[in-house]
């Protein structure tokens, strides 16, 4: 299953670098595969390990602010492993070039 997701805190100001960082460190430290992007962070995992940890990262945040809105996409298939590397591997494969990264 992949998941990709953001967290916005809500009344921060413009930059909300420093919570994210404290959601990206608990997703580093969860050791599930994931990629950091610039608009949402994409985990790779099983159902019961990946809602938990968008919990705990929305739970670390809501500590110090009053209001987040969370989004989050779920591609859940079957038999797939390595998600996060295959998909974007299989249209590269498609086009016959490297993708920007």
């Amino acid at each position: 299953m992949l998941a990709g997701f953001s967290i916005i805190p809500i009344g921060v100001g413009s930059s909300i670098g420093d919570q994210l960082a404290v959601a990206l460190k608990i997703v580093d430290e969860s050791g599930l595969p994931y990629k950091a992007g610039p608009m949402n962070t994409v985990i790779e995992g099983e159902w019961e390990e990946i809602i938990p940890l968008i919990k705990k990262c929305r739970d670390a945040i809501m500590e110090k602010e009053d209001r987040v809105v969370i989004s989050i996409t779920i591609d859940d298939r079957k038999g797939k492993l390595n998600m996060i590397e295959e998909k974007l591997s299989s249209v590269e494969k498609r086009l016959g070039k490297s993708l920007k990264k």
